[in-house]
């Protein structure tokens, strides 16, 4: 199973994971992505693990390399000075370097080719990555976007339901104050009309009626009595007026005398 492969088959299942356990959608997009991430940076370590093995078996070619001239030199001084035995040694030693050399550049060429290989999955990996954040972005503004939109249909919906009970509300308080005012105005009738007073005393109807008549009958009998009474001082006045008058008259017969004596006396 390749890199690719692995790391899809190891965000499915952590999204499938997430997903079950019924979480935020953005919440599962982020970690998805923060997955991916990860994933891309252990194919870049992987890729540096692999580019340093490749550079010690390039030390290690290079050095053997050296080993190689160094042996060649070494069988041509020796072939220089008559000792064919130390020349064949050396060249036995440079032709096993120079095997050791063949078989360092297949590793690295296998290495290289795992390298190239790689790279350009990591840079598939990262160009799928950046395609998955602009699609996550995307799907997270629509479903912000979806989500507020629910919230406010949610709010206006329970805004709704709100007004029909204030509504209703108000209906009861209207219907509660009509009753109110038209039980206030039926204590002031009741009240113009003495129905209090016979509810607070313990008298019937023909006690009230009595009563009613007892007190007609004493307002008649004191009228009466101020009519006489008015009556006789009238007549007291009257009388005095007239023993006024008579009086008078005595006073002018005695002065009418008096001025006839004298007269005769004069």
């Amino acid at each position: 199973m390749g890199i690719l492969s692995r790391t899809s088959y190891i965000i499915k299942s952590k999204v499938n994971s997430i997903l079950n356990r019924a979480e935020d959608p953005t919440d599962t997009l982020d970690y998805s992505y923060e997955q991916m991430r990860d994933q891309l940076q252990q194919v870049k370590r992987g890729i540096a693990d692999l580019t340093t093995q490749k550079k010690r078996l390039e030390m290690q070619k290079r050095r053997l390399e050296e080993n190689v001239d160094k042996h060649n030199q070494q069988a041509r001084t020796a072939v220089e000075q008559d000792r064919e035995d130390l020349a064949r040694k050396a060249l036995e030693k440079k032709k096993a370097k120079m095997n050791q050399i063949e078989e360092l550049e297949r590793q690295i060429s296998n290495l290289q080719n795992q390298q190239d290989q790689l790279v350009e999955q990591k840079d598939t990996l990262q160009t799928r990555i950046e395609e998955f954040r602009t699609k996550k972005e995307t799907m997270k503004a629509r479903y912000s976007a979806a989500e507020a939109s629910t919230t406010v249909n949610e709010a206006m919906t329970a805004t709704g339901e709100e007004f029909e009970d204030v509504g209703r509300a108000i209906e009861r308080a209207e219907e509660q104050t009509q009753d109110m005012e038209a039980r206030s105005a039926a204590m002031d009738e009741l009240r113009e009309t003495g129905a209090f007073d016979e509810v607070l005393t313990d008298k019937d109807q023909i006690d009230r009626e009595l009563d009613q008549l007892s007190t007609d009958s004493g307002v008649e009998a004191e009228l009466e009595t101020l009519k006489s009474e008015v009556g006789d001082e009238s007549a007291a006045d009257e009388s005095t007026s007239e023993s006024d008058a008579t009086t008078e008259e005595v006073d002018a017969d005695v002065e009418a005398e008096l001025s006839e004596i004298q007269e005769e006396e004069g």
